[in-house]
């Protein structure tokens, strides 16, 4: 085992610096796959025009690129105008801060004492210690002034200068454009490549695997850059509308900088917040823009990406954050407006391959936790308003019968098994129990009984809803008696009289019997020796059994080793009238049929009878 973390270690290191030294390769050809999930609508609607694909592939590449190359037109004049009015932007800045820095307060003064405090202090340490430097015979000279030229730099020189600095983007944007239209003729041939790589034994895993990571993406990229192109707009004219300068531009960095997750926004806010000092003499416009940038993110963050996106990306916010830095950190700023997207293809691996299910359990957004086992845990703890917060967001949807069915009672059946086997101590045992009672206190005061229980209790006879017509006696279990807790709490919902058994009994015999098991608590022995015992010491009073075990083990052994308890007593029922139930929800409708079952005929007139002719008399001819 620890040679193999050693070589996991290892091989993500080794991964790590391939991605560091090989960025120069990698990141052009990320930015084509992305670009070609963006572009691959657009091509399949030409597509469907008649087309030839070249040409589609051509002519979606070619409309892309004058799209990208009109917008960084326009930003680039507005980046011109903007830097020919910097310098008079500055000078009203370092004004306006002046003049803040001239009224300001007790700090302002005490930092000022202090400046000068320390500069007499110095002067007067050189003053003590200085020396001559000459004396006063020697002649004074003047400094002879030297200065450099440098040669005219040649027309060759001139234009080394000026390309140099645009060799690199033009080159990377030269090779992305390439690689996209590549990616998009060949997209299929690629995609059969990728499936013989990645396992063509297993085709139908690779194909959920390439489809999930392909819907992702492309909801992701298309959603995400039509809603940041629509917020850049409404930027721009609101902060056209506010007079701040160059508004495009400022637009179209706000709408760039949404991709950066989290802080984008806040970002891009801080360049208009320095142009509102500039252009107003008060702070009402630095106040404006800073309030729309908030109302605009929190806008696009709580109302619009929720309804478009929903849970699309699979990312819990904790990954975001992380993926963010990490791919900061290996690839600058073009890592961090990638790091969702390249984040999300980790999950979808994680997904759809069992060696990196922890990619998704760290970095995706489902519960890592099955609410049984949350239950379980809250429980261990011994937290009971956690687990009260829990079934209180699980009542929204179900009922209490389904809650306690599909939580409860397989929270309770871990907890059994991991207490037979001895894994479970005294001190967590009795913490499991205290928060779990606490919180069958609690839903005791919970919303009303739902419909269906409703009706139920209006069709009870009467005589079945008095103290103590119904009792609950648990098995040997060391969580039996929970269980019957729980299917005491369901009959009282339905109106029944129930009560738990105690030592002390019954003060009367009841109207019907629970017996309540746990899957893995009780053996078959001990459940017959139950049910013989129940029927010796109240032969008249009906038997309704809870034998509760995991559906889904049921199907998977076939009832061998997840379900003995229902069969033994199924057997035994051939000698013991018995009602057996397999869940919470049954067994509340098995005591519902026998009630009513139960219940006598009401009365009604009696036939009228003819009389009998009188004695003596014979009856009258017809």
């Amino acid at each position: 085992m620890p040679g193999n973390g050693l070589h996991v270690l290892q091989g993500v290191i080794l991964i790590i610096a391939i991605l560091y030294f090989g960025r120069e390769l990698l990141i052009p050809l990320v930015l084509a796959m992305l670009l070609s999930f963006v572009l691959a609508p657009v091509t399949r609607g030409l597509r469907r025009l008649h087309l030839p694909r070249p040409a589609s592939v051509l002519v979606a590449v070619v409309l892309a690129g004058a799209l990208i190359l009109s917008m960084f037109g326009l930003v680039g004049r507005q980046a011109t105008s903007l830097a020919e009015n910097l310098p008079a932007y500055q000078q009203a800045i370092t004004e306006k801060l002046g003049r803040l820095q001239a009224s300001g307060g007790l700090i302002d003064r005490v930092v000022s004492t202090l400046q000068e405090m320390g500069r007499s202090a110095g002067g007067r340490d050189k003053a003590a210690t200085a020396v001559p430097s000459r004396l006063p015979s020697q002649p004074v000279t003047e400094p002879i002034p030297v200065e450099i030229r440098s040669p005219d730099p040649t027309a060759f020189e001139m234009l080394q200068r000026v390309a140099e600095p645009l060799l690199g983007p033009l080159a990377t944007a030269g090779i992305v454009a390439i690689l996209v239209i590549f990616i998009l003729l060949y997209r299929e041939d690629l995609r059969d490549r990728l499936i013989r790589l990645a396992g063509a034994r297993d085709l139908h895993r690779t194909m959920a695997a390439m489809d999930d990571a392909a819907y992702r993406l492309s909801r992701y990229f298309l959603a995400q850059t039509g809603m940041n192109f629509g917020f850049g707009l409404v930027m721009t004219g609101v902060l056209w509308l506010v007079g701040i300068p160059n508004p495009l531009l400022w637009g179209f960095v706000a709408g760039l900088m949404r991709f950066v997750p989290f802080i984008g926004s806040f970002i891009a806010a801080g360049f208009p917040a320095l142009l509102a000092l500039a252009v107003d003499p008060g702070w009402g416009t630095l106040v404006w823009v800073l309030v729309l940038f908030a109302l605009g993110e929190a806008a696009m963050g709580q109302v619009f990406e929720p309804l478009v996106f929903g849970h699309s990306t699979g990312l819990s916010p904790i990954a975001v954050i992380a993926a963010a830095t990490f791919w900061t950190w290996l690839w600058g700023p073009i890592g961090l407006l990638l790091a969702v997207p390249l984040t999300v293809c980790l999950v979808v691996l994680g997904r759809h391959v069992d060696r990196l299910e922890f990619l998704e359990v760290m970095l995706g957004d489902s519960p890592p936790l099955d609410p049984e086992e949350t239950f379980y845990q809250r429980a261990l703890a011994g937290d009971a308003d956690a687990l009260a917060e829990q079934a209180e967001r699980c009542l929204k949807e179900k009922s209490l019968a389904d809650y306690l069915d599909a939580i409860a009672l397989p929270a309770l059946r871990l907890a059994q098994a991991d207490a037979v086997h001895g894994a479970l101590s005294p001190e967590r045992r009795e913490a499991m129990q205290g928060s779990i009672e606490q919180l069958m206190e609690d839903l005791e005061e919970a919303e009303d009984p739902e419909p269906e229980e409703a009706g139920a209790l209006a069709a009870l006879p009467a005589a079945w809803q008095a103290p103590g017509t119904v009792l609950c006696l648990p098995g040997r279990g060391p969580f039996d008696a929970l269980a019957a807790t729980m299917l005491a709490q369901v009959l009282q919902r339905r109106g029944f009289g129930v009560q738990v058994a105690t030592t002390a009994g019954p003060a009367a015999p009841p109207k019907l019997l629970c017996l309540c098991f746990i899957e893995g608590g009780s053996s078959a022995a001990t459940a017959r020796y139950l049910l013989r015992r129940a029927r010796r010491r109240l032969p008249a009073t009906p038997v309704l059994a809870l034998a509760w075990a995991p559906a889904e083990a049921e199907a998977r052994t076939g009832g061998a080793a997840a379900g003995i308890l229902a069969p033994a007593l199924r057997a035994e029922s051939q000698q013991v009238p018995l009602l057996l139930a397999a869940s919470l929800v049954e067994a509340g409708e098995l005591a519902v049929e026998q009630a009513v079952s139960t219940q006598p005929p009401l009365l009604t007139e009696p036939t009228p009878r003819p009389e009998p002719p009188a004695i003596g008399m014979a009856p009258a001819p017809a």
